[in-house]
């Protein structure tokens, strides 16, 4: 029996770095990040296969008539989903996992996967959100409301996450070290270490017997 993976669903306002912080995650502790596909266009810069996979809308149906998403939600006039085959692959392996996706999505992997760690990033306040919005200079002012009234809707929310952490201007380590601090004292939970605990139980009944031959 192989120790069970870990799910990490981690959500949060547009604008408050969450893609950010899971690359950032994956690079320096090895996670495994699972990449969504979306039926929005790609920014300057995205590619297919790294930041989404970018799907026509009739695509992306098609896929959910396949069942082949875990969960997938409408965002701002376009679709978002998790594709399935890879998430439970890398569970199935023991791998930590990250899903980088949003409130609605988080609602219907917790209940798939019990055991999931929901987390929410946000920025340290509504001014510096707005401000990271209108730097990215990728969208209208139109959008950047739109967003801004969506993350109101998505505060309502918050409660239903087990973690929140504030992801800081000019402190990205600090935001990534707390969130692995999390999923390292959640991978010691005894329901993911079964493994480990038949070894040692194994271990000391050997133990025991070969104690009671020589007596």
């Amino acid at each position: 029996m192989k120790d069970k993976g870990t799910l990490v669903v981690i959500s949060g306002f547009s604008g408050a770095g969450k893609g950010t912080v899971s690359k950032a995650l994956v690079e320096k502790f090895g996670y495994s990040l699972s990449v969504s596909a979306t039926t929005r266009q790609p920014r300057e810069g995205e590619q297919d296969g790294r930041e989404y996979y970018f799907k026509s809308e009739d695509d992306f149906l098609r896929l959910i008539d396949y069942n082949g998403f875990i969960e997938y939600a409408q965002y701002v006039d376009h679709y978002y989903g998790t594709p399935r085959k890879f998430v439970e692959d890398e569970l199935e392996a023991g791998h930590v996992v990250i899903l980088e996706i949003e409130v609605q999505g988080a609602m219907k992997i917790k209940e798939q996967y019990p055991d999931a760690i929901l987390l929410f990033i946000t920025a340290p306040s509504i001014e510096v959100l707005k401000n990271r919005l209108i730097g990215r200079g990728t969208e209208t002012a139109e959008v950047v409301e739109k967003r801004m009234r969506r993350a109101a809707e998505e505060a309502e929310s918050i409660e239903q996450y087990e973690f929140i952490v504030s992801n800081e201007e000019g402190k990205l380590e600090d935001c990534m070290n707390t969130i692995h601090s999390i999923i390292e004292s959640e991978s010691c939970r005894i329901t993911k270490r079964q493994e480990f605990v038949a070894s040692l139980r194994e271990g000391l009944e050997e133990y025991k017997e070969n104690t009671e031959k020589e007596k």
